[in-house]
């Protein structure tokens, strides 16, 4: 569990530094250079899921609560809607995008809220609940910042990201998510 644990601590603790440390954080990228803050931050950010990797076989997997069986069909929905946002935040905009504010921390949440209704071990609500508060915690600085909204693009960036999200959950569902979390989704 130690290294679970300390995974999730470099992984939150690199991302939430940049998000409330500006002002240090743009003291080191003007002394190290943008380059290698960049390169710096993601081996940071890679160590800690590595961490969070090695040590999820290890880490406390007793059951906390049984879900329903028909919450994992809102999980699906919410899995859904989580990789229409992802897509959203990477695509040209579209009006997801502008209502969503910040598309890819929103995806976070649905995606981390998702999981926590249909897995009840104590490492995964840890690891979901974890994301979920990130989401939250990061939405709210971003909220503070007072950055602007861009202007939505036309109606067929949306039509793209609500496309590109719905194979890619296709995918997962279908054959994906064995080797990315070792469970098949289907019976």
């Amino acid at each position: 569990m130690t290294l679970f644990i300390l995974g999730l601590v470099v992984f939150f603790g690199a991302h939430l530094w940049t998000a409330f440390a500006r002002g240090s954080r743009q003291e080191l990228i003007k002394n190290l250079g943008a380059g290698a803050y960049k390169g710096l931050y993601s081996l940071i950010a890679i160590a800690g899921f590595a961490l969070i990797i090695i040590g999820w076989r290890s880490a406390d997997a007793a059951i906390l609560y049984v879900s329903p069986a028909w919450l994992k069909h809102v999980a699906y929905l919410f899995m859904l809607i989580a990789l229409i946002l992802l897509a959203a935040a990477y695509l040209p905009k579209g009006k997801i995008a502008a209502a969503a504010k910040h598309p890819m921390l929103a995806a976070v949440k649905f995606w981390a809220f998702g999981h926590l209704l249909v897995n009840g071990e104590v490492r995964s609500v840890i690891l979901f609940g974890s994301f979920l508060a990130f989401g939250v915690i990061d939405r709210i600085a971003v909220k503070k910042r007072d950055e602007p909204t861009p202007a939505p693009g036309p109606a067929m960036n949306d039509v793209i990201a609500v496309v590109v999200g719905a194979a890619v959950w296709a995918a997962v569902y279908f054959f994906l998510h064995p080797y990315i979390a070792g469970v098949s989704l289907r019976p």
